[in-house]
């Protein structure tokens, strides 16, 4: 559709200056992934590719270590279309291992090592993978899923196979990508796309933001993100946000002069708000966030932390099923937001925007209804679930589109500006991830000690979604919150684990006997019951620590045996309180130290050791130009340090 005006002139100021930049032509849309990169390849040989942490690759190199592994999966393998599983952590392996697969013609499917080893096995069980390609890292869970025989370690791969493309010919109808939604329902839904909806997808972004050979492009989100850098020949920078932390990731886009940066939207809120005003993001010009509705106040962080000139902030809405991208909302820094929350904007090129009222009909301007899309680009359906793929029907107006009901509701403007309102069912977005209240609630009701049990997503203090699980015993004592994250975690995802659990003696119900959740009073702040007694802060490090601990967790008090993720801790919390340690002691905290060192304890005395071992290194570089005096009585005072510990 066209876009308004102000939407438009907002659009351009992103633009880099026209000589750079090459258009995508609808013409590679009809083709497959595999001839795009290699094309772009063919001009930029010697650009960046990849650039992470650790190591870096030129596309020419890129495409080499690609065709190596395709070579290698033809050989394993053959050719046709099958599902290769993919576990590794967002690195450079992963990228190679993905275009490998492509290659070699089949359809790749990222899994998440950091997924509970029962989701995972859900997923390979109803894939039903030949092959299951990773690293050293991932190896024994691999192993565990696949067995020896359909596991491929690329980094231990001894090959002398031909470097050339391998020159596979692909339709652009054949699958490509298997991305498995987070099973919040109980079983993962394996969406499929197609070579020409990634494509597409690419395409629109490409030609909307001007992405080109200059840009930088951070990847730490889906492996669909990686197209819109290696398909235009700028550089990806792969970046581990549960391990790198927000500090790493706030230094990676300074030192590495990313241009454009993607994330759902609760990493961008808490990463935004760890920022402490003196960080400077001048080549960043473009802020995408999606899978989560964005408040004026995660707009007003990008207006306080980023550029005043040329970065464009973002706001993207659309579900996997319809393409990952349905509409956005652009926004610079004179862009005015007057409600709680910003539109989720126009619908973009390739996709029609419909909203249907309770009875099927449209809906009214200013009147609520389903977000529902028509559009040629949607996935093909869902991986061996074809009652599930009627879902995605054919448009009665147009033979080449197709129909998918989406779920959400929203509420369009005059101007055709959506709003979005919410979900129709028990749905909600935890950290990007969309969850199934009743199943998680359908997990509790399985644990022994559990009669009842409602949960519900409240808003925290700094708008992001919590779940909160409301219960009742069977037996009493109750269960204490640290026994139950330990009994859940074996078997959903971290994002499903509620943040807190009430226990009631009856759970509130309606004249109708359904559970009255609006009765449902918000959990106090008060410390949850451990599998530890109270102790309190007994030094100024413990006391520090724990008031950070309270005010990331919400909660009036933290005692410092208490273990953060058992008070509802997560790793979005975690990277917040690492930050904060961070500016309070200087030292260089990667986030895993905190999951190392759970407890305020814990990581008081990493504290004392970092900074001990720090003086020492002074007196040591000090020792010629200070007194013998003066350096004993310095290292008396380190001595008396160390033994306080």
């Amino acid at each position: 559709m066209k876009l308004p005006p102000e939407q438009q002139a907002i659009r351009e100021k992103c633009y880099y200056p026209p000589r750079t930049f090459v258009e995508f032509p609808i013409e590679d849309v009809e083709a497959s992934i595999p001839e795009r990169f290699e094309k772009i390849v063919r001009l930029y040989p010697d650009r960046i590719a990849v650039k992470s942490m650790h190591e870096q690759l030129t596309y020419s190199e890129l495409n080499d270590a690609a065709n190596r592994i395709a070579r290698v999966i033809l050989a394993r393998c053959g050719e046709g279309q099958e599902p290769v599983g993919l576990l590794f952590p967002k690195g450079a392996p992963f990228v190679i291992a993905m275009l490998g697969l492509l290659k070699a013609g089949k359809i790749c499917v990222p899994m998440d090592p950091e997924f509970p080893p029962a989701q995972l096995a859900l997923m390979f069980e109803d894939m039903q993978p030949r092959l299951l390609v990773t690293d050293h890292e991932s190896f024994a869970l691999a192993n565990s899923l696949a067995g020896p025989d359909r596991c491929l370690n690329i980094v231990e791969l001894k090959t002398n196979r031909a470097e050339e493309n391998p020159h596979l010919s692909l339709s652009p109808d054949a699958f490509a990508c298997l991305f498995y939604t987070s099973g919040s329902t109980g079983s993962p839904k394996g969406v499929i796309e197609n070579h020409r909806n990634l494509l597409h997808g690419t395409m629109r972004d490409t030609n909307d933001y001007h992405i080109c050979a200059d840009d930088k492009v951070m990847f730490a989100t889906s492996g669909r993100d990686i197209f819109r850098a290696l398909l235009n020949g700028a550089a990806l920078s792969p970046i581990d946000i549960r391990q790198e932390g927000f500090t790493g990731l706030s230094r990676r886009l300074m030192e590495q002069e990313i241009t454009i940066y993607n994330s759902v939207t609760s990493v961008f809120r808490n990463f935004a708000g760890t920022l402490a005003g003196y960080e400077r993001f001048p080549h960043l010009r473009l802020i995408m966030t999606g899978g989560e509705t964005v408040y004026r106040s995660d707009f007003e962080l990008y207006q306080k932390h980023f550029p005043d000139d040329a970065c464009v902030f973002v706001n993207r809405y659309g579900p996997n099923e319809a393409g990952a991208v349905v509409s956005q909302y652009v926004m610079d820094k004179s862009t005015v937001i007057t409600s709680s929350a910003v539109p989720i904007g126009y619908s973009v090129t390739g996709k029609e925007i419909q909203l249907l009222d309770e009875s099927g009909n449209p809906a009214d301007v200013g009147q609520p209804g389903e977000i529902v899309v028509i559009s040629p680009y949607l996935s093909p359906g869902y991986w061996h679930q074809p009652d599930r793929s009627r879902a995605f029907r054919v448009s009665s107006s147009d033979n080449k589109s197709r129909v998918y009901h989406t779920g959400d509701v929203g509420m369009m403007g005059s101007d055709s500006c959506l709003m979005y309102l919410g979900r129709k069912d028990s749905q909600v977005k935890i950290r990007g991830n969309r969850v199934q209240m009743t199943a998680v609630e359908t997990v509790l009701l399985n644990l022994d000690n559990i009669r009842e049990a409602a949960v519900v997503a409240l808003e925290d203090d700094t708008g992001d979604k919590r779940l909160v699980a409301y219960l009742v015993a069977r037996t009493h004592p109750a269960p204490t919150s640290s026994e139950l994250r330990e009994s859940l975690k074996a078997v959903i995802s971290d994002f499903m684990i509620p943040s807190a659990f009430v226990f009631l003696d009856k759970l509130p119900v309606t004249g109708t006997g359904k559970v009255d959740r609006r009765a449902l009073t918000a959990p106090s702040k008060d410390r949850p019951q451990l599998s530890v007694s109270y102790v309190a802060p007994r030094n100024v490090y413990e006391e520090k620590l724990a008031a950070i601990w309270a005010e990331v967790l919400g909660l009036v008090e933290v005692g410092v045996l208490d273990n953060f993720f058992h008070l509802g801790g997560h790793s979005l919390a975690a990277s917040r309180v690492i930050a904060r340690v961070v500016q309070l002691f200087p030292l260089d905290l990667p986030v895993k130290a905190l999951f190392e060192s759970p407890t305020v304890a814990d990581m008081a005395r990493v504290i004392l050791e970092n900074r001990s071992q720090r003086d020492l290194e002074r007196l040591l570089s000090d020792v010629e130009t200070i007194s013998e005096e003066e350096a004993q009585r310095r290292l008396e005072e380190i001595n008396s340090t160390i033994a306080k510990k």
